[in-house]
């Protein structure tokens, strides 16, 4: 029996696809015949990236969505599946990144931290428990965390960051082994230092040369980099992989 790599007809909601990585998501799985749920905070990105899709003949679905809000995921939910009465994947893309200013630990604001972790590690546990009652309807599912290669890294001056990563990675591991039976999978992804449109303040020109050097493949990151990785784990092609945390950093980390 050949590889099924087809998303054709699947519903795929991708959180903080405004811009940057999720965006990237978004189009490649409308590319791919999927239907990319834009959930977003900022209505207006949302939209913009939603007529993108719908201009290159994919189709999309933009919803205003705040993960740090149980409420918020709820009615986003809501929304598709009156729409559509189904969720096939789910992309935790949403985070906070690149607005946090490198510090000693120390000196990260308590409220800083906490905010930190309810956004990149609450947010997805949040959104995998409102998809949940539909993929268990369906007996299929696909979960994808987007974590970050710089935990293998135990970059300084990020610890909430690096923390939220670290605690999604494991979380992805028990989720599998809690939804296996539900023929649902739960996969985690880590980026390497990815350059998109969003502005980073904190690299240098020569942060990103040192970067760039520690890689096998000696060229910036894309979000482009990291599609095909994660069509193929939505995808049928994958479903007996799960549990899995894979490096997607151009041979930085190992695993």
């Amino acid at each position: 029996m050949s590889a099924d790599f087809s998303l054709n007809g699947r519903v795929a909601i991708i959180t903080g696809a405004g811009q940057g990585i999720g965006r990237a998501f978004a189009k490649a799985f409308a590319a791919a015949g999927a239907v990319a749920v834009i959930a977003e905070r900022n209505e207006d990105t949302a939209a913009s990236v939603s007529a993108e899709i719908m201009q290159a003949g994919g189709e999309s679905l933009a919803v205003k969505t705040d993960v740090a809000d149980e409420a918020s995921i709820r009615e986003m939910i809501d929304v598709v599946e009156s729409k559509y009465s189904r969720v096939d994947i789910l992309i935790n893309n949403a985070g906070i990144f690149s607005t946090l200013e490198m510090r000693p630990f120390d000196q990260i604001p308590v409220k800083e931290w906490e905010d930190v972790l309810r956004v990149n590690l609450t947010g997805p546990f949040l959104c995998a428990r409102a998809v949940l009652p539909a993929m268990r309807r369906a007996q299929w599912g696909r979960i994808i965390n987007v974590a970050s290669g710089a935990v293998r890294l135990g970059r300084p001056h990020y610890l909430h960051y690096i923390a939220s990563k670290s605690a999604l990675m494991g979380m992805s591991l028990a989720m599998a082994r809690e939804l296996g039976p539900d023929n649902i999978t739960v996969n985690a992804i880590l980026p390497g230092a990815t350059f998109t449109e969003i502005e980073r303040k904190t690299v240098t020109p020569e942060q990103k040369q040192r970067i760039i050097s520690m890689q096998c493949i000696p060229r910036a990151e894309t979000p482009d980099d990291l599609v095909g990785a994660v069509l193929f784990l939505a995808s049928d092609a994958a479903a007996f992989v799960t549990g899995q945390s894979i490096n997607l950093d151009g041979g930085v980390t190992g695993s």
